[in-house]
């Protein structure tokens, strides 16, 4: 009887931590956002731009992951956005493009910026010179 009840005392143990440990954030040293590492920018005439962005996220797990970035001005207007639909986990860092983003003239530079499934936009950003301008 004593070994059975130490038995079922180490399964409820088990059981608690494996519950435990996946309720808690995933971090990697603190970090709470991915950073965006670089950037290529290509035009496309008439104001159109692809943009090639290269993104940090070692957390990256299906519980929690960098879910989009972003092209913008520093004062935060967005010309585009990509979604990413699930985590890189197995590919880090990874690099997703952006086609077809409309930037009106007369802007020279944008940022990039990274956002995490929890905790949103933020992590380093890259600035970037648009091409012919």
């Amino acid at each position: 009887m004593r070994k059975f009840v130490t038995l079922v005392c180490v399964i409820i143990g088990i059981f608690y931590w494996a519950n435990y440990s996946m309720a808690q954030p995933v971090k990697i040293d603190g970090q709470k956002y991915p950073d965006i590492l670089s950037a290529k920018v290509q035009s496309r005439g008439d104001d159109h731009f692809d943009f090639d962005v290269t993104v940090s996220s070692p957390y990256d797990t299906p519980r929690r992951y960098a879910d989009a970035f972003r092209v913008m001005r520093a004062e935060s207007v967005v010309f585009g956005e990509r979604k990413l639909w699930h985590d890189h986990g197995d590919e880090q860092p990874f690099t997703r493009e952006l086609y077809g983003v409309s930037i009106k003239a007369g802007i020279k530079n944008v940022v990039i910026q990274g956002r995490d499934q929890k905790y949103g936009y933020g992590g380093k950003t890259v600035t970037v010179a648009l091409p012919g301008r």
